[in-house]
């Protein structure tokens, strides 16, 4: 009595490959769900297309990452908005040193106070 074989091609085992190394899904589970045999076919698979299996460390921090780098439109506005806040700030400091400057000039060469001086009249 001979073995019935199933061929799976090569786009669905790399898709396997997939599945199993990027979700938490086990090999037992995919065996099922792709209905095939075998106890190590999906590890054979990895070494026939140079993947590795990551391990549960690497794969928290890859999550991690994707999620520190996909910014939800929310967080994207904020951003833009403490830009525009930092630049205004920047141009006020600006402005403020600019008035300044040109009120030290006035009293220097007019010889007026402009400045109100500390402290209550009586």
């Amino acid at each position: 009595m001979k073995a019935i074989v199933n061929k799976i091609s090569d786009e669905l085992q790399f898709q396997i490959v997939q599945e199993y190394l990027n979700t938490s899904v086990t090999q037992k589970e995919l065996k099922e769900k792709y209905n095939f045999k075998g106890n190590n076919n999906i590890n054979y698979w990895m070494r026939k297309f140079g993947l590795s299996n990551q391990s549960k460390e690497q794969i928290k921090l890859d999550l991690a990452m994707e999620k520190e780098i996909k910014k939800t439109s929310l967080e994207l506005e904020q951003e833009l908005k403490i830009k525009k806040l930092e630049e205004e700030l920047r141009l006020e400091k600006f402005r403020t040193k600019a008035l300044s400057t040109m009120i030290d000039i006035a009293e220097r060469e007019l010889k007026v106070d402009i400045r109100k001086k500390a402290g209550a009249k009586r």
